[in-house]
């Protein structure tokens, strides 16, 4: 018997007893809930109870293969040979009930034989990836209005290109992936079917496959939906906020992700926290820090930041530090978005730098660019080669999520040179490290949230304004505000106040007085919300003002 509350979906198998049948339903509710341990291990308990049960073997080996967040490539050697393994015995111990399982029941087991090679020493799982996707275009072709095996399909495409269904520069599909294909399943179901609006899989599948795209505010009546459909699954709560981001709702950012991390403490309290699920769990309060920082609440986001570092003690760390070690480092980005140099300055290093690899590069990012504000060059120019050293120790695969840490760090590392140059009075040269920084910035592998957490360009239009460079400022803002249309979707941040209020003081600058009547409501409710005053669009202005 579950203790956790997965809601009333169903999905009647060939079991034979209520017993598996729940156990059974519990592995599928977790399985497109993203806690993969937990559901295999719910169908192992099926088909414990029940060997007769070919669907909790399909679940099982469906449970420890890859999935959207843990392509292959993030199995190592023996996790992979031990999956492969386990997945064909499940699968072959399934075909062996063929005579007593349903037709559907056959054909999903069939299609998953596809998705396994045999040998896991392969460098390219690609092949196996699109021989499963055209096994289940089979399977849904033969069952159209199968709500699961329209989620499964869906997933199988989608999981081809993992984070790399749409172009984001070009603004359509990515070439090569079946991002169309999956849209026009999933649409399909929610079009032609009123059960699929009570269905996690499908709409946990439509918000992933709409927020990299030009239009993710399609997915907000599904985010909405899903919110509250499964009470004790905190990914699936977390989720709608994928797409309140884009759409410029910071408060439901942190209001939901802060219930989906005290949803998952039960998890935690449970099953402890040395597993991949603490990727979403992190994930949520992550989310919540990162809405904050948008909403100008520095207390919340700080609050969240120093949740994360509990949630992450050493030996958490050293379980998956290539993946883990970066939340630790949120809390200085808080920082950096709060100007709080002084309390920068004071932040104790982590007690093992050869652990917080990332954690301590953007530490010493973070002390330059307090020394830079504060006057103090000579040692924001030690700060900055202690960065500059630490960034390049890091090893190749230390990932903040989909980007490399190098990555991203040398957008932080563009930012710092930027401040610097500029407070030393070197204005050209810093706002030319500031521009760089933007494109860095930009052209990040998408995440949610976004690699770099303060957006570059509210530090560029910050010190173009105290350069006085207001027309470079204005364009600077109506992008990043989303209102011009020259940057991407995920590279836009709808109703922020911190462009908002950049933006209106260069309307009211050049006396556009109309078009800055209409932005001060939005610049109203938005401030209204700030626990603290702003006043620039980024702290290291020196000459800012109350719009």
């Amino acid at each position: 018997m579950t203790i956790y509350d997965l809601g009333r979906y169903t999905r009647p198998v060939t079991a034979s007893s209520a017993t598996a049948q729940q156990a059974f339903d519990t592995g599928l509710l977790w399985l497109y809930g993203y806690n993969h341990e937990a559901a295999a291990k719910a169908f192992q308990e099926a088909a414990a109870e029940d060997p007769g049960c070919g669907a909790a073997l399909w679940g099982f080996a469906y449970a420890i293969g890859p999935n959207y967040n843990k392509p292959w490539e993030f199995f190592d050697a023996e996790e992979r040979t031990s999956s492969l393994m386990q997945a064909h015995k499940a699968i072959e111990d399934a075909k062996a009930l063929r005579s007593k399982l349903t037709t559907v029941e056959n054909d999903l087991i069939d299609a998953l034989a596809d998705r396994y090679p045999t040998d896991p020493e392969i460098d390219d799982f690609g092949p196996w990836n699109d021989a499963f996707s055209d096994a289940m275009r089979q399977v849904y072709a033969r069952h159209p209005d199968d709500l699961d095996v329209t989620t499964i399909f869906a997933e199988a495409l989608m999981n081809r290109t993992p984070w790399q269904l749409w172009d984001l520069k070009a603004g359509g599909p990515m070439e090569g992936a079946s991002t169309l294909e999956a849209q026009a399943a999933l649409e399909r179901a929610f079009d032609a079917d009123p059960a699929a609006w009570d269905h996690p899989g499908l709409l946990h599948m439509y918000i992933h496959l709409m927020e990299m795209s030009p239009t993710p505010e399609k997915a907000l009546r599904h985010g909405d939906r899903l919110t509250d459909l499964v009470p004790d699954s905190g990914h699936l709560i977390h989720m709608a906020t994928h797409i309140d981001l884009l759409c410029g709702d910071y408060h439901n950012v942190v209001v939901r992700n802060r219930r989906a991390a005290e949803i998952d403490r039960k998890y935690e309290d449970a099953e402890g926290a040395q597993n991949f699920y603490t990727v979403y769990r992190v994930h949520n309060v992550h989310f919540e820090a990162y809405g904050a920082m948008f909403l100008g609440q520095p207390d919340v986001a700080l609050a969240a930041a120093n949740r994360l570092n509990e949630m992450l003690p050493d030996e958490v760390v050293r379980f998956m530090p290539e993946l883990f070690e970066s939340f630790a480092g949120k809390k200085i980005h808080v920082m950096v978005r709060f100007g709080m140099w002084e309390d920068i300055l004071n932040e104790p290093f982590p007690e093992d730098p050869a652990l917080y690899r990332y954690t301590t590069a953007a530490m010493f990012q973070a002390r330059a660019i307090a020394h830079a504000n504060l006057g103090r060059h000579k040692e924001a120019a030690q700060e900055r080669a202690l960065a500059v050293a630490a960034r390049e120790a890091i090893p190749e695969d230390w990932m903040v999520f989909n980007n490399t840490a190098e990555d991203v760090l040398r957008v932080g590392e563009a930012m710092m040179d930027g401040e610097i140059a500029f407070k030393s009075g070197r204005i050209a040269e810093g706002l030319d490290h500031l521009r760089a920084s933007v494109e860095r910035d930009d052209n990040l592998l998408y995440d949610e949230p976004w690699g770099w957490m303060q957006p570059a360009r509210h530090a560029l239009g910050a010190l173009l304004m105290e350069a006085q460079k207001y027309d470079e400022a204005e364009a600077v803002y109506r992008a990043d505000l989303g209102l011009d249309g020259t940057l991407s979707r995920p590279c836009q941040h709808p109703r922020n106040v911190w462009s908002l209020h950049g933006l209106h003081e260069c309307l009211v600058r050049r006396g556009a007085h109309t078009e800055a009547r209409h932005l001060k409501q939005p610049l109203d409710q938005a401030t209204a919300r700030a626990t603290v005053p702003i006043l620039a669009s980024c702290n290291c202005r020196s000459k800012s003002r109350v719009a």
